[in-house]
């Protein structure tokens, strides 16, 4: 089964997504957005960016 992202409106009012694995565990959870389509412009960024995004080890 695939990924899946999962939009809902939360206690403050704020939309907010999950990205899901295809094993129904969560793997991101976004901020909350005063919109739908600011919360839906979010994943849309989310798609259009993370399959190019380099991976950092930040050392301490």
């Amino acid at each position: 089964m695939a990924g899946k992202f999962e939009v809902w409106v939360d206690k403050a009012g704020d939309y907010r997504w999950n990205l899901k694995a295809g094993n129904g565990e969560v793997i991101a959870t976004s901020q909350g957005y005063a919109s739908k389509a600011s919360a839906l412009n979010g994943i849309d960024s989310v798609r259009r960016n993370a399959a190019d995004a380099d991976v950092v080890e930040i050392e301490k």
